[in-house]
C-alpha cells in the first residue's frame, strides 16, 4: 500500500468515526428511548435515555439478545416478518409504553430493526388527548367569539314580529341562507334590510368569515372602483405604498352586502356583473387577476324595475342579482308586528343600559299601533330610545310618548277660503284634543305634554269650547 493510499484510508476511518460519534450524540440527546438490533435480534445500539429509564448501563446491553434486555419485546419478530409496528402499546415494568418497531432494509433484506419508545408512559397520550379536547373546546369558543366580533350583530332571533308576513319572510330568508345564490332585498328605508342580510350571513356556512358592507350611496362616484376592486401601489397619486385590497377581496369566503344598490354608478354596473360571473377581480393599476369567493346580498329602497325602464339600471345586472328576492313590507302594513318589535327593542335597551324590565301600558300600545311609522322600524327604535331616556318608572304610558305619535292624522282637504289664522286654529284645537285624550283629560299632564302653562291651556279649552 502506498503512502498516499494509507493517508486516504486513515482520513476515511476518521470521517466514519466522527459520523458515528455524531449519531450517538444525537440519539443520546433525544427524549425517546432507542434500541437497534441486528437481523437475529442481538442489540447493536442502546441509547442513554433508554438505559436511564430502565436503570441499566447502555453499553453493557450491546451484544445481548433483545429478549434479555426488554421484557415482552417483539424486535426479533419484526426482524423475521419485515413488517413495521407503529405506535403499539408495550408493557415494561408495569407501565404501558407506546413504541415503534421499524425494520431497516437493504436490497429488500432486513439488516437491522430500529425500536423507539415514543413516550415515557401511555398515560402521556391520555394527557395529550385531554389537552387536545381542551383545545377543541377552546376553538369552538373562539369560533363563537369570532362570530360576535365580525361585522354582524344580528341573527334571525333579532327579527321580531308575529304577523304572517314576517313569519313567511323569515322562512324564505332561512332557505336563502342554505344556498350560495345572490339575494336582493327590497323595502322602504328603515324596514331592516341590513338586519335580514346579516341574519342570512350568520345562518349560512360562511358565518365564520367576513361580512363586508358597502353603502353605494355613500361612496363618491370617483372612489367607487377603488373601494370595490382595491388598487396596487402607485396606481394613482395618494395611493398607499403597499396598495389596498378592495371589498371583493375582503369578503373572500364571506358575504358582500351592497346596500343602496340602486345608487351604484351606471359605469360600475357592468364591472360588478363581470365579477359576479367570473369570480375574479383586478385591482386598479394591477396586472393580475385575483380569485375571489363571496356571496352577494344587495338591498335597495328604490324601484329597480322602474329604473331599468329609465335606463338607470342594467337589466342583465338586475336579473343576476334578483335570483332570490325578499321584499320587506313597511311597518304600517303589518301592525301586528309593532308591539312585539317594541318589546324586543325595549329588552335590548334594558340589557344595553342595565335598566330594569320596561313595559308598555295598553293605551301606549294602542297609540304605537295606530301610528303610521313613515320611518318604519328605525323610527320606532328612535322613539323608544327617546322615551326611555326620560322615563320615570319602568312602564311607558301614553303621556310619556312623543306628541306626534298620538296627534290626529290630518286629512289634507282643499283650503278654500280658509285664512292662515283659521288653519292654525284647527290644528291647535286638534292638538289639544289629542293631548287631553292621551292623558285621560288630566289638564296638568296635557299642558306639560303641549309645552304650555296650565292656565293657558284652560284659556284655549274655553276658546275652542272643548269642555269645562
Amino acid at each position: 500500500m502506498s503512502e498516499h493510499q494509507g493517508k486516504n484510508s486513515t482520513e476515511e476511518v476518521s470521517y466514519l468515526q466522527k459520523k458515528i460519534e455524531m449519531l450517538e450524540i444525537i440519539f443520546d440527546s433525544i427524549y425517546n428511548g432507542v434500541m437497534v438490533t441486528d437481523p437475529d435480534g442481538f442489540v447493536i445500539y442502546f441509547n442513554t435515555p433508554y438505559g436511564r429509564f430502565l436503570g441499566v448501563n447502555p453499553k453493557e446491553q450491546i451484544g445481548k439478545h433483545c429478549t434479555q434486555v426488554i421484557e415482552n419485546t417483539r424486535m426479533q419478530i419484526v426482524a423475521k416478518t419485515g413488517k413495521e409496528e407503529i405506535n403499539q402499546s408495550h408493557s415494561i415494568r408495569g407501565q404501558n409504553m407506546v413504541v415503534q418497531r421499524i425494520p431497516i432494509k437493504k436490497d429488500g433484506k432486513v439488516i437491522a430493526v430500529f425500536g423507539q419508545v415514543m413516550f415515557k408512559d401511555v398515560r402521556d397520550v391520555g394527557r395529550l388527548a385531554k389537552k387536545l379536547s381542551l383545545l377543541e373546546s377552546k376553538v369552538e369558543l373562539y369560533e363563537q367569539e369570532l362570530i360576535s366580533l365580525r361585522a354582524t350583530r344580528y341573527t334571525f332571533d333579532s327579527i321580531a314580529g308575529n304577523s304572517e308576513t314576517i313569519k313567511a319572510l323569515k322562512m324564505e330568508a332561512l332557505k336563502a341562507a342554505a344556498t350560495n345564490l345572490p339575494v336582493l332585498i327590497t323595502g322602504e328605508s328603515g324596514t331592516g334590510k341590513e338586519l335580514f342580510a346579516q341574519a342570512i350571513h350568520n345562518a349560512s356556512p360562511r358565518r365564520l368569515n367576513p361580512f363586508v358592507r358597502i353603502n353605494c350611496a355613500a361612496i363618491p362616484r370617483e372612489l367607487m372602483e377603488s373601494e370595490l376592486f382595491g388598487y396596487d401601489r402607485g396606481a394613482f397619486t395618494g395611493a398607499k405604498y403597499k396598495g389596498k385590497p378592495g371589498k371583493f377581496e375582503l369578503a373572500h369566503r364571506g358575504t358582500l352586502f351592497l346596500d343602496e344598490i340602486g345608487d351604484l354608478p351606471l359605469e360600475m354596473q357592468p364591472k360588478l356583473l363581470r365579477v359576479l360571473e367570473e369570480k375574479e377581480v383586478e385591482r386598479v393599476g394591477g396586472t393580475s387577476l385575483i380569485r375571489v369567493d363571496f356571496r352577494l346580498i344587495a338591498a335597495s329602497n328604490q324601484n329597480l324595475e322602474l329604473m331599468m325602464t329609465d335606463g338607470r339600471f342594467r337589466k342583465d345586472l338586475f336579473y343576476r342579482l334578483n335570483v332570490i328576492s325578499l321584499n320587506i313590507k313597511p311597518l304600517r302594513e303589518r301592525p301586528d308586528d309593532i308591539i312585539p318589535l317594541s318589546q324586543h327593542i325595549l329588552k335590548q335597551l334594558a340589557l344595553e343600559y342595565s335598566f330594569p324590565t320596561i313595559g308598555i301600558d295598553s293605551k301606549a300600545e294602542d297609540i304605537l299601533t295606530r301610528y303610521d311609522w313613515p320611518g318604519n322600524c328605525r323610527e320606532l327604535c328612535n322613539v323608544l330610545e327617546r322615551t326611555v331616556s326620560s322615563l320615570e318608572g319602568n312602564v311607558i304610558t301614553a303621556s310619556g310618548l312623543p306628541f306626534q305619535l298620538y296627534s290626529k292624522k290630518q286629512t289634507h282637504q282643499p283650503m278654500g277660503k280658509l285664512s292662515l289664522k283659521e288653519v292654525h286654529g284647527n290644528v291647535e284645537r286638534d292638538a289639544i284634543l289629542s293631548a287631553l285624550s292621551a292623558t285621560n283629560n288630566n289638564k296638568a299632564q296635557a299642558a306639560r305634554l303641549l309645552g304650555i302653562h296650565r292656565t293657558l291651556l284652560y284659556k284655549k279649552i274655553k276658546r275652542y269650547n272643548l269642555g269645562p
